[in-house]
């Protein structure tokens, strides 16, 4: 389907009653659709319509959980260039920070909780969940707070959107779901952050899975796509287009598309919740910062440490090189799982072939 894209403006918190839109060949039916114009800041759309679709069916199927103690203003988010407040949907939780999650297994079974990479959401694991669910395991997925649907606190003395943070956060979810003892997948460039919480509480990790993140010198650089949203005003402004900030953004990451169905789950926090660009700013400034170090301190640690660990890599990876992989892997003692015609986004661009890959290494490892 040829990708469309309406023009979205209009105060804070609005909503707008559309009807039929035709744009070229492609008709794109709006009847009585809830359009959100979120905060006022988000300017580029997309089709939507009243039937449901992708983005409601995994919205149902979520779970919020409160972790992580709300520092600042109780509630209060205001946008970080003007300090005006910002609309209903950028708002966080009364007294804590609130996650969206999706889990699938039994409760009583051996837990697993599968974390995301930036600009990406809980969703791309969907087709991960079931596989292991249906061999044994607990699934969980959640949204990092600043992304997906969990919460957007303000930048700031509110939430550093660094490395530190997200792993103080990370353990306030586990404590919060009362998991004593995880196994974690990690992908992508937040995957330094699981690596800090998980060396930290040893005790508390059954095994870990590297997916796709930076662990070499050479992986130290946000690859321009991601570096984008840092700059200086331009990252702000491109932050709040939803096609920009998201799939356009995915889609650079390795060789495959995303489906226009799938993209728009991907867009929607963009187009209700003008934080969320913010947010996306917040972190990829933290990571052009902080990601050198935090690497160096990763290869140091994991190097001594006696947790089974696994590196899996899709070999189609647009951002990450390949180069230095293999000789971490080797320095780590870590085995290293190659996965051909995966990207960057492995779990969004074969889920099955990385859900399989997961399913068989975590039985190995049992």
């Amino acid at each position: 389907m040829t990708r469309q894209c309406q023009q979205l403006w209009g105060g804070r918190g609005q909503k707008s009653r559309v009807g039929r839109l035709q744009m070229g060949k492609d008709d794109y039916y709006l009847v009585d659709a809830d359009l959100s114009y979120g905060d006022g800041f988000s300017f580029a759309g997309g089709m939507y319509s009243q039937e449901p679709g992708p983005y409601e069916e995994w919205q149902e199927r979520g779970k919020i959980v409160e972790a992580y103690a709300l520092r600042g203003a109780k509630g209060e988010v205001k946008d970080p260039i003007f300090g005006l407040k910002m609309g209903e949907n950028s708002q966080t939780g009364e007294s804590g920070l609130r996650w969206f999650y999706v889990e699938e297994g039994e409760e009583s079974a051996p837990p697993v909780v599968l974390l995301h990479g930036v600009p990406s959401q809980a969703y791309s694991y969907r087709k991960v969940l079931p596989i292991l669910a249906e061999a044994g395991y607990r699934v969980i997925a959640p949204d990092w707070l600043g992304f997906g649907f969990s919460d957007k606190p303000q930048p700031g003395p509110s939430f550093s959107y660094g490395l530190d943070e997200y792993q103080k956060a990370l353990g306030s979810f586990l404590d919060a779901l009362s998991l004593e003892k995880v196994t974690l997948v990690a992908q992508g460039h937040l995957a330094p952050a699981a690596i800090r919480w998980a060396t930290s509480n040893p005790d508390r990790v059954e095994r870990l899975v590297l997916l796709n993140a930076p662990v070499t010198s050479q992986h130290a650089k946000l690859p321009g796509a991601l570096s984008t949203f840092s700059t200086f005003l331009l990252g702000e402004v491109f932050a709040q287009d939803p096609i920009k900030a998201s799939d356009s953004t995915l889609n650079s990451c390795g060789p495959y598309v995303l489906d226009e169905q799938d993209a728009m789950v991907y867009r929607r926090p963009y187009l209700t919740a003008g934080m969320a660009g913010f947010a996306l700013t917040a972190v990829t400034r933290a990571l052009n910062k902080e990601l050198k170090g935090a690497i160096e301190v990763c290869q140091k640690e994991l190097a001594r440490w006696s947790v089974p660990t696994t590196l899996m890599w899709g070999r189609k990876d647009y951002w990450l090189k390949f180069d230095g992989v293999q000789e971490f892997a080797r320095s780590a003692n870590v085995p290293l799982v190659e996965l051909d015609q995966v990207g960057h986004h492995a779990q969004e661009d074969y889920g099955e072939v990385v859900g399989e890959a997961l399913r068989m290494e975590l039985r190995r490892q049992a």
